[in-house]
């Protein structure tokens, strides 16, 4: 007897590309998108209908974030197998999507092939996570991560704020604040302000 196709459920804001991974899904003989949602809270009302074996789940969604989806679907199907699919390649992104329990973190550019073979490993119970992703959390692993204070000054910094705005909207003396921007450009590695918040935004340790 021939297996039932696998069922999958893709979650990702632009039409162009829910449209263009169906097509390519419901080509396969042993596959089918089932469902499709533009939208975090959608994507989790859709999972819960229709019960997928697979879902595809963007980090970037309108109104929550992917990050999100993962957690409240997995509160409500611990068993869940979700692949994340995304543009973001940072390090941290990557993390905090495989440490909410995404079992595969693919890019959007990668080879057709790669998301189909991440589906199906994924469904049998595996591990969809590409030698480049998985690089580049190696690449950061041993780094000392950014506190959550920091954070919260690389956020107003990246906003082009000096010293004394960033102590105001925080809340904090400015002679803090310059700690925070000293352990913050040496932990990232960069050599002033402005670096340590491109190195941020590309690592994903914040978005804007």
């Amino acid at each position: 007897m021939t297996a039932p196709p696998i069922r999958v459920l893709c979650i990702d804001d632009h039409a162009l590309v829910r449209e263009g991974i169906a097509a390519l899904i419901n080509r396969q003989p042993d596959m089918q998108v089932i469902a499709e949602a533009s939208s975090g809270a959608d994507g989790v009302e859709q999972f819960r209908s229709h019960q997928p074996d697979v879902a595809l789940v963007d980090l970037r969604l309108p109104d929550i974030s992917g990050i999100e989806v993962i957690a409240r679907i997995l509160g409500d199907a611990p068993n869940a197998r979700l692949v994340v699919v995304s543009s973001f390649e940072g390090d941290v992104d990557i993390l905090r999507a495989l440490t909410a329990g995404a079992m595969g973190y693919l890019l959007k550019g990668m080879p057709i092939e790669g998301l189909l073979n991440a589906v199906r490993e994924v469904h049998r119970g595996g591990k969809a996570i590409p030698p480049e992703v998985a690089a580049a959390v190696a690449k950061h692993l041993t780094d000392e991560p950014l506190t959550l204070r920091e954070i919260e000054v690389l956020i107003v910094v990246a906003t082009g704020a000096r010293n004394r705005q960033i102590a105001g909207t925080l809340g904090i003396s400015e002679d803090t604040v310059k700690m925070h921007v000293k352990n913050i450009t040496a932990k990232l590695g960069a050599a002033d302000r402005t670096e340590a918040v491109t190195t941020a935004l590309k690592r994903g340790v914040i978005h804007l």
